[in-house]
């Protein structure tokens, strides 16, 4: 079992930036491709990043790449969310997941991930 616990969630202006942190309990996070999705009110949940268990591999989704950065720190059993260039359409509750499933890639896909933390809100202003 692993438990998620997000944070850094907050109000900022478009143009800045935040730095989301997920915390995770378990021996194993080392082991769990960990990745964020996030939810803006009345849409589907979207792929945010991906990070590969060693950190070596990520995989963004297009309209994150080069403001987003996702790392880990297995040492503290963390994984972060550095969002640059922030804008109004990136408000949204953004989530961290952990892939307990055993496979070896990296995946972008909702399914792929049995564990998820509550939750933390970005709100971007204009």
């Amino acid at each position: 079992q692993v438990q998620l616990v997000e944070s850094g969630g907050g109000l900022v202006q478009a143009g800045g930036s935040l730095r989301l942190s997920c915390a995770a309990s378990g021996r194993t996070f080392s082991s769990y491709p960990m990745a964020w999705f996030r939810q803006a009110p009345g849409k589907e949940r979207e792929f945010v990043a991906v990070i590969s268990w060693s950190g070596d591999n990520t995989y963004y989704a297009d309209s994150m790449k080069g403001r987003f950065t996702i790392s880990r720190d297995n040492a503290k059993n963390t994984v972060y969310l550095q969002m640059n260039s922030l804008k109004p359409e990136d408000t949204a509750v953004y989530y961290c997941a952990a892939d307990g499933t055993g496979w070896v890639g990296i995946r972008s896909s909702l399914e792929a991930y049995s564990y998820w933390g509550q939750g933390t809100q970005v709100t971007v202003s204009s």
